[in-house]
């Protein structure tokens, strides 16, 4: 097999904490105050050193480390991993974003990336000129360009803004355009990170197909998703990415099974380890999830014919405003089910429309007679709407439902579909 991508032992570290303070102008009685009291600022830092000199390796983290794997031409790979696991990392050091601490990179042909909406696209230029400047940057000739544009134009759906800044243009608009010419100028490697992030829901459906397309034609295609049912649609074979280096690498249906299954508290319980909260989600920091029975006993299974209770429990360091803490439900296979939030009651949110500094707890109850049997997934979210995500987590929790009692039990074959409502019906006798 020949390989279009070839990673060994690559490893990639950041500084964390605050940058050093630059040189400021000061005003002549801090200049005096500083002369002052340097010598006491002197002593202080000879008591300091060796402390500092213990702790400088705390302000780094790794990434990634020692991450080695090879992709073959033609192959559709798939990557998961929970949030902070290394999987953009990887994809930014794939596509020359950023270099790699250590190891090395082999990449045959050219890599065209969509990873974090808008990477690529220069702000101040409108969408037509970053169509021109991908192009470039993937050393295409300005015909080439050309013969794909109108289709690039067709597909992305913003004809009526292409020669407008690209600056102006909404977060789905800016994916559209993004995705699409990431997908239709041909790169002989395509990188995409998590597209389905954005965007409505026949745009996605448009992207998948797409990405099918690319695969057909024998391009190699790197896949981050947290959608398992893309993940597994469009892949043979994914990596599962944990806490920067490589758990497994296996056949796409194994690898989503493990995932699914390797971070889930098995007793109805999860908590978050420090080093499992990114830095960005402060002041939010999430404690635990729990699934309670209607005895408030926390459990791993539940009765269909029973109701549940969902309770996040977090910490607030300093105020939020606009703050909505909620869940996805999900089926293992990453089916959504239901969203729901603490806010969603506008009188709710009006009462919690800025949270002060404390530790709270968000609870809400699944009504009896509404899941089917069955695995399910839940993650969770806190955010303000449309202005910022502290935390998500979109794999947090499973438990079980069993349908002893539910509706039609009494019948041997299996009822398909992630619900399972015990409705209403009548019979009536018309003739």
């Amino acid at each position: 097999m020949t390989f279009a991508i070839k990673v060994e032992s690559v490893s990639k570290r950041y500084r964390i904490g605050a940058a050093p303070q630059k040189f400021q102008y000061g005003m002549l009685r801090d200049q005096i105050v500083d002369t002052v009291t340097a010598p006491i600022r002197l002593l202080k830092s000879i008591g300091r050193k060796s402390t500092e000199h213990a702790s400088r390796h705390n302000n780094f983290i790794w990434a990634l480390r020692d991450v080695s794997f090879d992709v073959g031409e033609g192959q559709v790979l798939g990557i998961i991993g929970r949030n902070g696991a290394g999987k953009s990392t990887l994809l930014k050091v794939l596509s020359r974003v950023t270099e790699p601490t250590r190891g090395s990179i082999t990449l045959r042909g050219r890599v065209g990336s969509l990873l974090e909406v808008g990477t690529g696209f220069h702000p101040e230029l409108t969408g037509r000129d970053n169509i021109y400047l991908n192009g470039a940057i993937l050393g295409m000739k300005r015909s080439e360009i050309a013969a794909k544009f109108d289709e690039i134009v067709s597909f992305s759906e913003v004809e009526q803004f292409i020669d407008t800044p690209v600056k102006r243009y909404s977060s789905g608009m800016y994916l559209r355009l993004a995705f699409a010419v990431a997908a239709h100028l041909e790169p002989e490697i395509l990188v995409v990170d998590e597209v389905l992030a954005v965007g409505d829901a026949d745009f996605q459906r448009k992207c998948l197909g797409k990405m099918g397309d690319v695969a057909q034609q024998g391009r190699t295609v790197l896949f981050v998703s947290h959608n398992m049912s893309a993940i597994l649609r469009l892949t043979q074979e994914t990596l599962v990415i944990e806490k920067g280096g490589l758990a497994l690498r296996a056949p796409t249906s194994e690898a989503v099974d493990y995932y699914l299954s390797s971070g889930h508290a098995k007793a109805g319980e999860r908590f978050w380890d420090p080093d499992e909260v990114p830095v960005n989600a402060a002041p939010f920091r999430p404690i635990a999830l729990r699934v309670r029975s209607p005895r408030g006993d926390v459990v791993d299974t539940v009765r269909s014919t029973e109701p549940l209770t969902v309770e996040m429990e977090y910490q607030l360091e300093a105020p939020i405003t606009g703050l909505r803490v909620g869940m996805y439900l999900n089926t293992m296979r990453g089916e959504f089910v239901l969203t729901s939030f603490d806010t969603d009651n506008p009188e709710q949110f009006e009462a919690f429309s800025a949270r002060q500094p404390g530790r709270y707890l968000s609870r809400c109850e699944i009504p009896a007679d509404l899941l089917n049997e069955g695995r399910y997934a839940l993650g969770i979210n806190a955010s303000s709407f449309a202005v910022r995500r502290y935390f998500q987590d979109e794999q947090a929790l499973a438990f079980n439902v069993d349908a002893t009692g539910a509706p039609g039990m009494h019948w041997p074959e299996q009822r398909l579909g992630p619900i399972r409502p015990r409705l209403d019906w009548k019979i009536e006798q018309v003739g």
